[in-house]
């Protein structure tokens, strides 16, 4: 098994920021996301390898930089006042001002309106992590319109390659030449394998590096899950916690089922939708799930087309669905067992975090009466195309097969453990390598 240990982490999003930096309509950035996918890290990191200096400040459990922005949002008073909390001179162009856990400070938050409107010249990177709880539950005001955006996402498996000790394995993966990867195909395997235990979620990926230890990562996932279920009492109201639970608690039970879409007799046998739909929501703002809906109809836009009456979900991470079904490394890396008893439910998470890396796009699934079912359908630009996810090398697929003859389109995307293969339109592309989608298949 290749693997090698680790070294410094390395997040591709800063490529976005380094971006963002010289935009010469750069406004306030927002690098919001679920907690513990390594926000304070990645703006940290890029205030050092970026910047002269880095003006860092915490609202978690700070009254004293709380009280600075509640005084009023006179730049000229706000930058003196943070330089001397931060013992940094703030110069424009020359220091990244970061202001993390800005949900923990609604002046804060509202200051960024005036920094965008009165000193744009100044660098602001804000990180959140509750944010769309906040905004939408507690009530905060938002700069909207004055303000970057920016989502982090845990670590793809190009970076989870990097990581640990695999740089070149990335770098062929991210270029993406079907020839070389073809020669290297049995190289990745394994590696995927790996990705699919450990998962994205920053320290997990750290430890493994590490040790190479299974044991302690599956220790820190359960300390990630506990941390998050922490954050059920503390960010909502009482009478909601345990509605967020049982959904919470019910997901690994939702992928084991036969049916993919979300039900709510999974939940609780009497359950409706109106009882649970806020706590759905509530674990979406949270970053904590995706929410996939079913397409009526695969055309143009997409969204359009969407039927949210029916949808499926997905964790936060794929590590993380693993612990909390409490599945073992060795029914993942040492077999295909694992697939089968699973339904592919770890193929599927692990193909939508690929794709949640991707620039934004519409995703949802599509079904016929029940007999058939499409795992994804996109929407690139001006493309619907569907995607087919199987588990292993049998890339036998008859839903696929009926929803190309219903609507023929150009492009179709199976992807697998099978080498990459076109055929009459048709991408098969492994699962490694469904990150360069974008780069494989053709934007016409």
């Amino acid at each position: 098994m290749i693997h090698t240990k680790g070294k410094n982490m390395k997040r591709y999003a800063i490529e976005y920021l380094k971006r963002w930096k010289t935009s010469p309509d750069r406004k306030p950035m927002i690098l919001h996301g679920a907690r513990q996918v390594g926000k304070t890290w990645l703006a940290k990191e890029f205030g050092k390898t970026c910047y002269e200096n880095v003006a860092y400040v915490s609202f978690y459990d700070n009254d004293i930089a709380k009280k600075i922005f509640e005084q009023g949002y006179d730049v000229a008073k706000l930058i003196p006042a943070l330089e001397s909390i931060t013992n940094t001179r703030i110069i424009p162009g020359k220091t990244l001002i970061i202001l993390d856990e800005i949900q923990e400070c609604e002046h804060a938050l509202n200051s960024l309106k005036y920094f965008n409107e009165n000193a744009p010249e100044y660098h602001i990177l804000v990180t959140g992590s509750m944010l769309g709880v906040a905004v939408k539950h507690e009530h905060l005001s938002f700069p909207v319109g004055q303000v970057d955006f920016l989502t982090l996402y845990p670590l793809g498996f190009a970076e989870f390659l990097e990581a640990t000790g695999n740089e070149m394995l990335a770098e062929n993966l991210l270029k993406g030449d079907t020839s070389v990867l073809k020669i290297l195909h049995s190289a990745y395997i394994p590696l995927l394998k790996q990705y699919m235990f450990v998962g994205g979620m920053p320290e997990a990926v750290k430890q493994f590096a590490k040790t190479n230890n299974y044991a302690d990562v599956r220790k820190i996932h359960k300390e990630i899950l506990a941390g998050h279920e922490r954050d059920f009492s503390k960010y909502t109201e009482s009478f909601n916690v345990a509605k967020i639970s049982a959904v919470w608690n019910s997901i690994p039970a939702q992928f084991a089922k036969e049916q993919s879409n979300f039900t709510y007799t999974t939940v609780d046998k009497n359950a409706r939708g109106r009882t649970y739909s806020d706590a759905i929501e509530w674990l979406y703002l949270c970053g904590l799930i995706y929410k996939i809906p079913k397409i009526s109809v695969p055309n143009l836009p997409l969204p359009a087309y969407y039927d949210n009456r029916a949808f499926k979900i997905y964790m936060l991470d794929i590590g993380l669905l693993c612990a909390k079904a409490e599945l073992p490394a060795t029914a993942i890396i040492d077999d295909e067992t694992i697939f089968k008893e699973f339904k592919g439910a770890l193929a599927e998470q692990y193909v939508l975090q690929e794709m949640k890396l991707l620039p934004k796009m519409p995703i949802g699934y599509w079904e016929s009466k029940g007999k058939a079912e499409v795992d994804f359908i996109i929407q690139r630009n001006s493309q619907v195309m569907p995607i087919e996810v199987k588990a292993s090398t049998n890339i036998r697929a008859k839903s696929l097969k009926v929803y190309r003859e219903k609507y023929t389109p150009k492009y179709s995307v199976r992807t697998s453990l099978a080498e990459f293969e076109i055929n009459d339109g048709l991408y098969n592309i492994p699962l490694y390598l469904i990150s360069q989608l974008n780069n494989i298949i053709p934007n016409d």
